[in-house]
């Protein structure tokens, strides 16, 4: 599946994948050192296709890896390629995500 090596990824591409509440959902899922979680196990407010629309968004962006385990399609957070790129990045992003009340954000 596509996605920009390391040193491709772009600071506005990353910014646009983490403005959307369902993408920074995605993402707040996949915190956990070493998650590594299957596109199904994420309950999301969306239809099938919109999640699939995210999950791409957050790939092309550099965001996420996603790869084929047998039939499942597993995620996990590019943290060693965002963290090089821009330091500090993803975790002021996932330390302002725990400030936020629950369901902020989500319509």
């Amino acid at each position: 599946m596509p996605e920009p090596a390391a040193a491709e990824i772009r600071l506005e591409c990353v910014l646009h994948a983490l403005a959307d509440p369902v993408r920074l959902l995605i993402v707040s899922e996949l915190a956990a050192p070493g998650a590594e979680l299957n596109c199904l196990a994420f309950d999301l407010p969306v239809t099938k296709s919109t999640s699939t629309h995210h999950f791409r968004v957050l790939r092309e962006a550099g965001v996420l890896r996603q790869w084929r385990r047998g039939t499942s399609k597993m995620n996990a957070l590019r943290r060693t390629d965002l963290a090089r790129r821009y330091p500090g990045l993803l975790e002021s992003v996932l330390a302002a995500l725990g400030d936020r009340p629950a369901g902020a954000g989500q319509e």
